[in-house]
């Protein structure tokens, strides 16, 4: 019983200790949406998926093409030829879902350039972060964009996200 006693004020303790700890959060969306160079990113990033959308849209406009050859010549065509026809079709769909996958899947080209042209923002960001929480004193600061499961309920006033832009050195009206 004295047992059970002591470790239920120790429980009901708990909470005090954490009190002294200061918690805030970051909005890093807000702040790449306020840096000048996300943008220049952003442009790049979107040019290039362009570039390759273009790419995959030819892909398959060939095929499409292909396709209406061997309908509008299939009564003329031996079934020999008819199957032969087929697998080449085959064969450019093939090479067409490969070429997808190879730069717009899960590891593929575009998400490994995206990442690569984005890598030296997110670490200045990041210092940046690393800077002011050093400075406030914060124990924790969570970082809103993260999804709506994050944080439920956030007070203006623990908002560091414009600390952040200035330590970054960049003005709000960015």
């Amino acid at each position: 019983m004295e047992k059970c006693l002591k470790l239920v004020l120790l429980l009901s303790l708990l909470p005090m200790v954490g009190m002294g700890q200061k918690i805030g959060y970051v909005d890093t969306e807000y702040i790449l949406n306020k840096h000048p160079d996300y943008k220049k990113v952003q442009e790049e990033v979107e040019a290039l998926g362009s570039e390759w959308k273009k790419e995959a849209q030819k892909l398959d406009t060939e095929i499409k093409e292909l396709y209406n050859a061997l309908k509008a010549e299939e009564v003329l065509l031996t079934e020999e030829m008819y199957e032969e026809r087929m697998s080449v079709i085959r064969e450019r769909e093939r090479e067409a879902v490969a070429f997808k996958n190879r730069v717009f899947g899960v590891n593929g080209q575009f998400y490994q350039k995206q990442s690569e042209l984005m890598q030296p923002l997110q670490s200045k960001i990041y210092d940046a972060i690393d800077r002011v929480s050093k400075r406030n004193a914060l124990a924790i600061l969570f970082d809103k964009a993260s999804g709506p499961s994050a944080i439920i309920y956030t007070d203006p006033r623990h908002d560091y996200s414009d600390f952040v832009l200035e330590e970054l050195g960049l003005d709000e009206n960015n």
